[in-house]
């Protein structure tokens, strides 16, 4: 039974989080997270050795700053200069996938469970996922949350204290709650930032 229950909620069907399994998953990445959380920043190597072993991935040049919690850990995949300043909580019932160059806020969390809006139901420690992404090229301000079911494209910023109810395209300002686009990202703000890099290439002050 138990691993159905497993099977369920990484499907996105209704699922019994008290089942053995998943309560023993859950233990598990508690574990970890708590020896990661007690880990000095002179520690790079063992951190970057535990998140290898807690996440289904995590990619080159990536680092997340302690505390950080998250429900199971298998189940986040994370790409390459990955960025996660402190705070972030990471609810994967479901699978969360991030891209390349991704950048997170302090207090950023990405929820992918669900729970039935009938109480009776509810009750009944029954719940249900569903998955989260996130593209490439990504900055997310802090108190962001990212809720179930939730695609973000890349090159995207999302502003902080968002509440991201909705699909995210590509190449835009988000902003809200609930987010909602606020404008596109253009060429004029490559132009423009740039600018700024090349100032700061020949500032000698």
């Amino acid at each position: 039974m138990a691993k159905n229950e497993i099977k369920k909620m990484l499907t996105s069907k209704l699922y019994f989080a008290g089942s053995p399994e998943a309560v023993a998953l859950r233990m598990r990445a508690k574990k970890m997270t708590h020896r990661f959380n007690q880990m000095i920043d002179l520690d790079v190597n063992q951190k970057n050795d535990l998140l290898k072993e807690l996440l289904g991935r995590i990619g080159t040049n990536s680092y997340i700053e302690p505390p950080f919690r998250i429900d199971y850990g298998r189940y986040t995949t994370i790409g390459n200069h990955f960025y996660a300043n402190y705070d972030c909580i990471f609810i994967d019932v479901a699978p969360i996938t991030i891209g390349n160059d991704v950048f997170l806020g302090p207090r950023v969390s990405l929820y992918t469970a669900g729970h039935p809006i009938d109480a009776t139901i509810r009750n009944e420690e029954l719940e249900y996922g569903k998955p989260i992404t996130i593209g490439n090229s990504v900055w997310i301000g802090g108190n962001t949350v990212i809720n179930p079911g939730v695609t973000i494209g890349s090159n995207v910023v999302i502003g902080s204290g968002s509440v991201v109810t909705k699909n995210v395209p590509d190449n835009v300002v988000a902003v809200g709650n609930p987010c909602h686009v606020l404008r596109e990202i253009t060429p004029e703000d490559h132009a423009y930032w740039q600018q700024q890099k090349d100032i700061y290439l020949h500032d000698n002050d």
